[in-house]
């Protein structure tokens, strides 16, 4: 990790399953913005021009901001969203959308078999100590009833992601089928000219059709499923049919974002956006409002009762990463906002907050492309690939959830042995297959990719071995004994295939072992794989009412948080498809709640 020259002060944190690293903290943390003339007696005679006065001041316009907001708003209380960027939505516009919430209405009705004991025991096994278990219990006993008040207060209706595993499915309490649920298709027109103010997605949904999170594992095996193309048929389909109904359909984080927003619309709720957050506001110890930048000038939103910070993590932070984060590590290889510095959590620190998890990230394999990068889920899990490390030798599970392996890369990774960039060996069979990122099976790999570095190709696996730097003698050891380890369909060195979860990025036309299949067929190809992230999982430590926390364990009156801004409630764990939305919109919930008395 690397050194700051800034005063610290030191906390250790769990950094992996087996070893411990000190953080270096900013300290004076507990200074406040009172050097700035913004708390204590002084604050009335240094404030800036006020910009009114609401109940409650909400930070970001994400999932855990607008959910905070909107609950707010329908408890009886004045809220503004003060919004940094000059869209609406931030990462979770441009996210698949899955939303991990045990025990919802929308899985209960499908008839899923999720009990509350079940779902605690569950995540418990999953998140270990790292989180109080009075934390994991408010997430379980408050997002049935957030997801209802999202639901009768919003256009937003839900899907059951079935299938979609929980990533630890044998772990007790686990569910193989999946807990996961997506927003339904939504229709546009509801937000009226707001549409043009929602933040794109991350990968746009293909021209003319509707597609949903829980399609994409079926487009994949279009070429080779006869269900990948009903699959394909049908999105065409629900495209067909909106245009002809005059609709703009949203679905993914498009839908859940927009579907938020028009909550807020009808609920009376302000959204500012090009509003960033500068300070704080902090009177005699309590957090009293926000100084934003508002219009080119510095103002004060003044808040009765509290401010909620739902700005997201710090992923484009680059000063940040580095002062927190085992290197390398980069602000290049993140999907999340752009947005997203840190701000909320840095303003936090400002006036005595607290941080956890810090280190830690939503991380996933990314392949570092020259447009953006692009965070690998099937391409590594599909019959046909392995991922190879700087010694040419396999190191883990590659179809296991994709935060493990992006820790696995980073506890092995040695001069002897780089893991940081590892490598995707495919050949041409699966490349004749499967769709990889947007493109469809056969088509070539963008020149810019291969002028980048991104990906190479050669007709013998000795002559891609030079090309990357890798030993070929390992790399054609590697691939012979993975071969072998295909054809009997048991992955004896690092068991893919054994859990549930492995399955489901997989070509169930593949036998003995849908995650398996040799590499024969050149040429073949090996692409670059860093350690993206979905965003930063620390931020600001809050306890089970989204509170935020001094060092000490008190309480900083007036201040909360949720969503990545915050302490992440799954800590250096996951639990299944969508454990940073559901908790961020759970938190946001259970914050206003409490800023209206109601906990």
């Amino acid at each position: 990790m690397s050194k700051s020259a800034d005063p610290e002060r030191r906390t250790t944190v769990q950094a992996g399953p087996s070893r411990r690293r000190v953080l270096r903290v900013a300290a004076g943390a507990g200074a406040g913005v009172a050097a700035g003339g913004l708390a204590g007696t002084a604050a009335a005679a240094a404030a800036p021009a006020s910009l009114g006065t609401y109940d409650v001041v909400v930070v970001g316009s994400g999932a855990a901001g607008m959910t905070a907001a909107l609950t707010a708003a329908k408890q009886g209380l004045s809220c503004v969203v003060v919004e940094k960027a000059p869209t609406f939505g931030g990462s979770a516009a441009r996210s698949g959308a899955g939303i991990w919430l045990p025990n919802n209405s929308v899985i209960k009705a499908a008839g899923v078999p999720d009990t509350p004991a079940k779902a605690a025991t569950y995540l418990a096994a999953v998140v270990g100590d790292d989180v109080p278990a009075d934390r994991q219990k408010a997430f379980l006993d408050h997002g049935p009833a957030m997801l209802s008040l999202v639901m009768a207060n919003s256009p937003l209706r839900f899907r059951w992601m079935e299938g979609y595993s929980d990533y630890y499915p044998e772990l007790p309490g686990g569910l193989p089928n999946g807990r996961s649920i997506e927003p339904d298709q939504l229709d546009g027109n509801v937000l009226g000219d707001e549409l043009a103010r929602l933040n794109p997605a991350y990968l746009a949904v293909p021209a003319g059709m509707v597609v949903f999170s829980a399609d994409y594992k079926w487009l994949a095996l279009t070429a080779v499923s006869a269900k990948g193309l009903a699959v394909a048929t049908e999105c065409l389909a629900r495209g067909t049919r909106a245009a002809l109904l005059g609709q703009k359909p949203l679905t993914m984080g498009q839908a859940l974002a927009g579907g938020l927003r028009a909550g807020l619309l009808g609920a009376g709720v302000p959204v500012w956006l090009n509003t960033p957050l500068t300070e704080l506001y902090l009177e005699n110890g309590a957090v009293t409002g926000a100084v934003v930048t508002r219009d080119g000038a510095p103002g004060l939103v003044r808040a009765r009762r509290g401010v909620v910070v739902g700005s997201g993590g710090f992923e484009h932070n680059a000063a940040m990463r580095e002062q927190y984060q085992e290197q390398p590590v980069g602000t290049r290889w993140t999907v999340g906002a752009k947005e997203n510095t840190g701000d909320g959590i840095r303003a936090g620190q400002r006036v005595g907050a607290d941080v956890g998890l810090m280190d830690d990230a939503w991380w996933g394999p990314a392949i570092p492309t020259p447009d953006q990068p692009w965070f690998c889920l099937a391409e590594r899990t599909l019959p046909g690939g392995l991922l190879v490390n700087g010694a040419g030798a396999r190191f883990v599970n590659e179809a296991g959830p994709y935060s493990d392996v992006v820790h696995t890369m980073y506890e092995r990774d040695t001069p002897s042995a780089g893991h940081i960039p590892a490598w995707l060996i495919v050949d041409q069979n699966y490349r004749n297959r499967y769709l990889f990122k947007d493109l469809a099976p056969t088509f070539p790999f963008p020149d810019a990719w291969y002028d980048a570095g991104v990906v190479h190709k050669a007709w013998t696996l000795d002559a891609l071995a030079t090309a990357i730097g890798v030993p070929a003698a390992a790399l054609r050891a590697t691939v012979d004994r993975f071969n072998s380890l295909a054809r009997s369909g048991d992955d004896t060195d690092f068991g893919r295939g054994d859990s549930a979860y492995d399955h489901y990025y997989t070509d169930p036309s593949v036998l003995p072992n849908s995650c398996l299949a040799p590499l024969w067929l050149p040429p073949y190809y090996a692409l670059r794989i860093v350690p993206g992230d979905l965003g930063t999982k620390g931020g600001l430590l809050t306890d089970a009412r989204a509170r935020v926390l001094r060092p000490d364990g008190t309480v900083i009156p007036g201040l909360y948080a949720a969503g990545n801004a915050s302490a992440a409630v799954m800590g250096r764990s996951y639990a299944g498809a969508g454990s940073t939305i559901g908790p961020a919109m759970t938190f946001g919930y259970v914050a206003a709640l409490d800023l209206a008395g109601k906990l």
